[in-house]
């Protein structure tokens, strides 16, 4: 199996991010109007909604990073996003946190990794941005909620970026 070209990874990071906003804010949305007593929109259709979306998020991770085993590494990242997202936010008191962290947790196996890439540094990248979201969702609460869908695949690929970097490096010496 061929490497995966550099473009086409970030063109699937990128475009399995783009998909994950609506679903990311819709469930934003259903759980502000769950906390919020009053005159605001039902939440069930918004949650349903954004929770629908997360299955084509994966799928689309993963197939467009042609990775060999779609399929599996989809209902991996599925479990994963439960199994790694509900306690970290029940821990953190707050979704947002919780997303990045399930969200990242699946994304490290539906994104196709190569042999020099590691799961223990995408893992890292992906609790270096949950950490960061937490500290950003009860410093500067908007940035926070705002970036928390745009950094889980992010993470991964700088992760892959900075392994494939230091592997040149040390052929390189």
């Amino acid at each position: 199996m061929q490497p995966l070209d550099p473009r086409a990874k970030w063109r699937a990071i990128l475009l399995s991010t783009l998909l994950l906003v609506p679903g990311y804010f819709a469930l934003v949305v259903g759980l502000v109007s769950v906390a919020t007593e009053g005159d605001g929109p039902p939440p069930g259709p918004f949650i349903a909604f954004g929770l629908s979306l997360v299955p084509f998020v994966f799928i689309a991770l993963a197939m467009l990073s042609q990775h060999p085993y779609a399929a599996g590494a989809v209902v991996k990242a599925m479990i994963l996003t439960l199994v790694v997202g509900i306690p970290v936010a029940g821990l953190a008191g707050d979704p947002a946190t919780g997303m990045v962290a399930g969200i990242g947790a699946g994304g490290v196996v539906a994104l196709r990794a190569e042999q020099e890439h590691r799961y223990r540094a995408r893992a890292l990248a992906v609790a270096v941005a949950t950490i960061a979201i937490f500290v950003l969702v009860r410093v500067l609460p908007a940035v926070g909620l705002l970036l928390a869908a745009c950094l889980p695949f992010t993470s991964i690929g700088v992760a892959d970026h900075l392994v494939e970097s230091r592997g040149a490096d040390h052929e390189a010496s």
